[in-house]
């Protein structure tokens, strides 16, 4: 039989952070902050817990019979928690300090702190859960798309040179309809506008827009199609978002311009239409002809290359992050971080220990100052001082009860004396 081969504990969480780290990426996680420790060395240490779920529950009389009325209780799950380190070098470019209780999503990479054998996340990046998970909400959906092709170049539909009707599906009383109306009359007064009106942010924004864009394409009188609104935040435009809507945009048989926000501002439905459009304006210019072919030429051609410089960058991407995370994985800042946190633990449990000592030491202290004063002498020369008082009394009342006792027998004597 061959020699098994046996770890020590320390190769052991070794190669299982070795693991580890190989096996997972970066990861994006949101959740809430409990434990937070800031040490004197700069680095934070906290646990991330997901909320608790709970569900209230009642039961009445008549489905358990050994009650004697209606029972209401809740059922609460475990919530789970994982430990987070956010050493010195990442957390003081962190815009938020966290608090306990404090919904945050961070970036980490997993590891291992092998003195005590526990996973533990190591954070790279923390902002306050809200803006920053629909970023990341996406930024995952957006992946997904693209994994499965709805960005492709050849997917794409060439916009008409000479369009006889556009159409708008956007809110009929916002500014965005109001800057295509102006365009297409300065550029293409002959062309025909027809307005699919829906609600652009909102609950109900996103099934309106899919139901608007369903009745274009179900009414086919227009030869090319603009869906947009103007400039908001993150979230008045995340009905743009919506899955369903993007692949709605990606399957229309009509080519389609997405104009959403300002040029600063991308949705899904950019990624998937045809064309995307910076703003409103200038999605009217794409769509309505003008003397400079060249200019639209070359504006097609900048647009094709973009998409390809993407893609290209987008295949090289998981080759880079592959290359960056070996790098990390055999620098020595990475023992040097696990040398700093097992000397942060170090500190922590030698305070511990000395507040521990000094409070035994206290209670050591008041037991001898109670001992010696029972043991006091001035307790007893006060007791010899209070006997001597009484003594003294006494003394002074027996010489008393002596000089008139003498007295009458003197008195006595004299009378007989005297008789």
């Amino acid at each position: 039989m061959q020699n098994p081969d046996i770890y020590t504990v320390s190769r052991l969480n070794s190669e299982v952070r070795l693991t580890l780290e190989l096996q997972f990426q970066q990861l994006w996680l949101v959740g809430e902050v409990s434990n937070f420790v800031a040490a004197a060395s700069g680095h934070w240490y906290f646990s991330l817990k997901d909320q608790a779920a709970q569900v209230k529950v009642a039961m009445f009389k008549q489905a358990n019979r050994y009650a004697t009325g209606h029972w209401y209780f809740s059922l609460k799950d475990q919530a789970a928690q994982v430990k987070v380190a956010m050493f010195k070098q990442a957390n003081r470019y962190a815009t938020v300090r966290p608090q306990n209780g404090q919904q945050v999503l961070i970036r980490a990479r997993i590891s291992v702190y092998e003195p005590r054998g526990e996973y533990q996340l190591l954070a790279e990046f923390i902002e306050p859960a809200g803006a920053g998970l629909l970023k990341q909400q996406f930024e995952q959906l957006k992946a997904k798309l693209a994994a499965e092709g709805l960005f492709a170049p050849e997917r794409k539909q060439p916009l008409p040179a000479n369009p006889r009707r556009v159409g708008v599906i956007t809110s009929p009383t916002g500014a965005a309809v109001r800057d295509i109306i102006t365009v297409l009359a300065r550029r293409a007064p002959g062309i025909e506008l027809i307005i699919y009106p829906c609600q652009v942010q909102g609950e109900t924004a996103a099934a309106q827009l899919r139901n608007m864009l369903s009745t274009a394409i179900r009414r086919n009188e227009v030869d090319v199609l603009i869906i947009g609104r103007g400039g908001g935040s993150i979230e008045d435009l995340w009905c743009f978002n919506d899955e369903a809507l993007a692949r709605a945009v990606a399957d229309c048989p009509i080519p389609i311009v997405s104009a959403v926000g300002h040029e600063i501002d991308f949705a899904l439905t950019d990624f998937v239409a045809d064309v995307r459009a910076a703003t409103p304006s200038a999605a009217a210019e794409l769509v309505s002809p003008d003397q400079s072919q060249y200019l639209v030429a070359l504006t097609q051609l900048q647009q094709r290359l973009s998409r390809a410089m993407r893609r290209q960058l987008a295949q090289q991407q998981p080759r880079l992050m592959q290359l960056q995370q070996r790098l990390q994985q055999l620098h020595p800042q990475r023992r040097l971080e696990q040398q700093q946190q097992r000397l942060d633990e170090l500190q922590l449990r030698l305070q511990r220990r000395m507040q521990q000592h000094l409070q035994t030491a206290r209670r050591q202290h008041s037991y001898l100052q109670q001992s010696l004063q029972h043991l006091s002498p001035a307790k007893a020369i006060k007791q010899q001082q209070l006997q001597l008082q009484q003594l003294a009394k006494r003394l002074q009342q027996a010489q008393q009860q002596q000089l008139k006792y003498s007295s009458q027998q003197l008195a006595r004597l004299s009378a007989q004396l005297h008789t």
